[in-house]
């Protein structure tokens, strides 16, 4: 009876060996297994990339590029802005004074107001401006429309009121044209407008343009703009529309006889 037991306990004893050695060969292979997909994963994964070098390189061209177009030389600046730095340190003071423009959290107010400048001048497309700052083309035209809006808020000091030439005049242009008030002109300005609409913007040359009438005084300071005629019309009419609108133009009455 003792041998029985004791047979049945070594019996217990070899299966208990043998499902740890089972468990063991069974964890070690997990393991290997384990490294092996690590190995495998590690192998095919894409190296980092880092965006340092390449915003710190479009950061030197465009910090160049706008010292180029701004603060290089007087010349280098009416070239690019059709202004030289002191009138272009005057109009940003201005802006932001009293056109309530402020800097972005990436942009200057000297970075845009050069960038408006520079498209306005060379009528530039946003693509271009993108390429040159290294901007967006979203930010291209978010900045140009900021400056635009402070531009529009200085309306009331950007238009003067007209004086009428003096009798005693002797500049050789305006002496024949004394008791005068202003002068008026029509030109036209290129635009893009959307596929529908360049039919009615098609001037006689076969520019997508707009008509503009404007009226300045002798020493060139605007009275008066009028851009909203689109195409070819005749400048009679732009002036008659002009006249009988809401916000017309006021031709003044009395005893001017020029």
């Amino acid at each position: 009876m003792a041998r029985l037991i004791v047979r049945q306990k070594m019996h217990l004893v070899s299966l208990l060996v043998f499902h740890l050695d089972m468990l063991e060969t069974m964890y070690t292979m997990l393991v290997l297994l384990g490294l092996a997909n690590a190995l495998n994963i590690r192998g095919r994964r894409r190296a980092a990339i880092s965006y340092a070098s390449e915003s710190a390189s479009r950061f030197k061209v465009r910090s160049f590029n706008l010292h180029t177009m701004l603060f290089q030389s007087d010349e280098l600046c009416f070239e690019s802005c059709r202004m030289n730095r002191v009138l272009v340190h005057k109009l940003c003071n201005l802006l932001s004074i009293h056109g309530n423009l402020k800097s972005t959290y990436h942009s200057s107010v000297e970075e845009l107001v050069g960038t408006f400048l520079h498209i306005l001048a060379h009528n530039q497309k946003t693509r271009v401006m993108k390429c040159q700052l290294r901007r967006s083309t979203e930010t291209v035209s978010r900045n140009f429309h900021l400056v635009l809006n402070a531009v529009l808020r200085l309306h009331t000091l950007l238009f003067k009121k007209p004086e009428a030439i003096p009798e005693n005049l002797t500049d050789d242009r305006w002496k024949w044209f004394k008791n005068c008030l202003r002068a008026l002109y029509g030109t036209y300005i290129k635009v893009h407008m959307p596929a529908d609409d360049i039919p009615r913007y098609q001037s006689r040359k076969s520019e997508i343009a707009t008509n503009v009438l404007g009226v300045c005084t002798p020493d060139m300071q605007f009275i008066y703009v009028f851009p909203r005629w689109e195409g070819f019309v005749a400048n009679g009419r732009v002036l008659r529309d002009a006249i009988t609108r809401r916000n017309r133009l006021k031709v003044p009455q009395g005893n001017i006889t020029k």
